[in-house]
């Protein structure tokens, strides 16, 4: 028995860039669509929604005297890149999939909509949603929120480089403490930095829990959603 029927997977586009600087390295996309197909042939019916810092980040460019507006466009239309090459890898090893995006790019991502999305899933493909929310100030912390709710999902699952959430930094740490689980309060309270507070305050607002575990361990992504108690999970 699988734990979660429906998830949303949140993967950061720094992931992507492996050991190189900048960029995607395709041994990590492989990786990647490997993990994500162990779990897809489980029956999972999955969202994945990609960061875009690998290429560009609209804070950066505002922080450097850039149009912040502008400048989050532009980090929208990178993860546009990331989803197509998440879209490619998965594809390659037969998976069928549909890219969407809160914007509409003809003939690459078509409109997100719950609809749409719900309709892809339950045919047997793992949908992408790109291009964030379609608007400027919202990261794709704030994307993944809303479309996991949208979508009904069981579960956010955000795959980040460490395998849960900590009391502090563990990678400079060598006695930070892993939480098993948490409350949002708690999370809150604690100054947590698990998502950014306008998607953490979505989550709390509409029950969506957040799971998070190391996406770069094989193996990782099956144990989750087969119920083992791998990460930290914040409801």
């Amino acid at each position: 028995m699988i734990r979660f029927n429906r998830i949303l997977l949140k993967l950061s586009g720094e992931a992507l860039m492996g050991d190189m600087q900048y960029g995607i390295d395709p041994e990590r996309l492989a990786d990647y669509a490997n993990e994500i197909k162990l779990a897809f042939d489980k029956g999972v019916q999955i969202a994945i929604v990609i960061g875009g810092g690998n290429i560009y980040r609209g804070l950066s460019g505002a922080s450097q005297g850039m149009d912040r507006v502008q400048g989050d466009y532009m980090g929208m239309l990178a993860t546009v890149i990331n989803s197509m090459a998440i879209q490619g890898a998965l594809e390659k090893i037969g998976i069928g999939t549909k890219l969407l995006g809160g914007l509409e790019i003809d003939p690459i991502a078509e409109r997100m909509s719950r609809k749409r999305a719900n309709e892809y899933m339950n045919e047997g493909k793992i949908v992408i949603i790109s291009g964030g929310t379609g608007n400027p100030f919202f990261t794709t912390d704030t994307a993944s929120a809303l479309r996991a709710i949208e979508i009904e999902a069981d579960v956010i699952l955000k795959g980040t480089r460490v395998d849960g959430v900590y009391d502090k930094d563990p990678e400079k740490h060598t006695d930070a403490i892993k939480y098993s689980e948490l409350s949002f309060k708690e999370a809150y309270e604690k100054k947590l930095a698990i998502m950014d507070l306008t998607s953490f305050t979505l989550c709390e607002e509409n029950n969506m829990p957040i799971y998070v575990f190391d996406m770069n361990k094989k193996g990782e992504l099956l144990k989750v959603v087969d119920g083992e108690d791998v990460g930290t999970i914040v409801s």
